[in-house]
């Protein structure tokens, strides 16, 4: 969303009142929603949101609760409120000076999740800044996703990809749905190091306005028809953020708007069609080189000029006409998206968007070796494309 040193603190766990396991729903959403910034009165908003609805006998909605205004981290059972002023849902378990930096506490939060809140199905959510894959220099210093401002830790792209593989192991399979309610997040890289823990991935290609996602309107949906299969919610929510953000949504019409939804089953077909394409790539003469490199900025890019849409990048090539660049290979690489993409939703100035964003650097920088060990670039070589572009 748009508007140090790590610290190690002492978490203080206690329960505010016993439970025992919950019954078997059809669905657990749980939410981390790290509010320790200057996002935290939208947290509180988003969440008494959610209690205009509340969690069903079918789906258990639970939210981890940092906000500046205190230094206790809660962990609600989200219950339909008669209060619309304040959050009413009572605490199950409080934390001092809790951590929503650090990427193990997002995975304590899943596994008590799946542990008291047994369901057929499990849509994980991390709510936040974002800044994609890397970090960006420029200031305010943002990185990745779920910057705690009290601790100035984060969550790395690849710790979030360690966390999904730990909420697999914790559930046996697949976690149904990953989700970034966060600026920046839906890349290939940041999808790359989940895509054999998630089936599917939401969130937007730009920055997401602070209101976030519109959780009254989708909970409305989802909450009425809780045998919704993952793919179904997937694209309910796409649909719905979008909606959110015209003249006649929750939130009013604003500018900027993007949200796809993927399959991440169908992933690795579109690694095999980028692998072909950067290989194709690295073939170039420096003649055709140059002229990639002036086409670059012609593609539809974000709020970071270096994350473009892998889509309309390929659209841009074949615009020029290279006879060393086989047409088919790029027509591979298009077809791989719109397998993997159930739907882009999209509003004014991102019609072109295919939902799918790549790293593509037009200048030196110091991403470059971190890069090089990401899965996505180990499995495609597109960083050998990155390290071309900037010569």
């Amino acid at each position: 969303m748009k508007i140090h040193k790590i610290l190690l603190t002492s978490v203080l766990f206690f329960s505010i009142s016993s439970f025992a396991q919950a019954p078997k729903k059809e669905w657990t959403f749980l939410i981390f929603l790290n509010g320790h910034n200057n996002l935290s009165s939208f947290g509180e908003m988003n969440i008494k949101e959610m209690e205009k609805i509340g969690s069903t006998k079918d789906l258990n909605i639970i939210v981890e609760w940092g906000s500046a205004s205190t230094s206790i981290t809660k962990r609600l059972y989200i219950e339909k409120s008669k209060n619309i002023n304040k959050v009413t849902s009572k605490p199950l378990k409080q934390m001092k000076d809790y951590d929503m930096g650090n990427y193990e506490n997002l995975q304590s939060f899943v596994r008590w999740g799946i542990e008291n809140y047994p369901a057929n199905h499990y849509f994980i959510t991390v709510w936040n800044h974002g800044s994609g894959w890397r970090r960006t220099a420029n200031p305010p210093a943002t990185r990745n996703i779920s910057f705690d401002d009290n601790t100035g830790n984060k969550i790395t792209t690849e710790e979030l990809g360690l966390a999904m593989a730990d909420a697999k192991a914790a559930l046996g399979r697949n976690v149904d749905i990953y989700g970034s309610d966060a600026c920046l997040m839906q890349m290939v890289e940041v999808a790359g190091e989940m895509k054999d823990s998630v089936d599917y991935f939401v969130g937007s290609q730009e920055t997401i306005p602070a209101e976030g996602w519109p959780y009254l309107p989708f909970l409305t949906k989802w909450s009425a028809a809780p045998r919704m299969t993952p793919r179904e919610v997937s694209i309910l929510l796409s649909k719905e953020y979008v909606e959110g953000y015209t003249s006649n949504g929750v939130y009013g019409a604003k500018d900027g708007i993007t949200f796809s939804a993927w399959d991440l089953s169908k992933l690795s077909d579109a690694y095999t069609a980028i692998k072909k394409f950067a290989a194709s790539l690295n073939t170039l003469k420096p003649a055709d080189w140059t002229k990639i490199k002036n086409a670059i900025p012609n593609a539809l890019s974000f709020s970071y000029s270096d994350y473009v849409d892998l889509g309309d990048f390929t659209k841009q090539i074949q615009n020029l006409k290279l006879k060393t660049i086989n047409a088919g290979i790029l027509a591979d690489v298009q077809q791989s998206i719109q397998d993997a993409v159930l739907t882009t939703d999209n509003g004014q100035g991102f019609e072109k968007a295919t939902g799918m964003s790549i790293w593509l650097p037009q200048a030196s920088n110091d991403n470059q070796a971190r890069y090089d060990k990401l899965k996505f670039s180990r499995a495609t070589g597109w960083n050998t494309i990155t390290k071309q572009v900037v010569k």
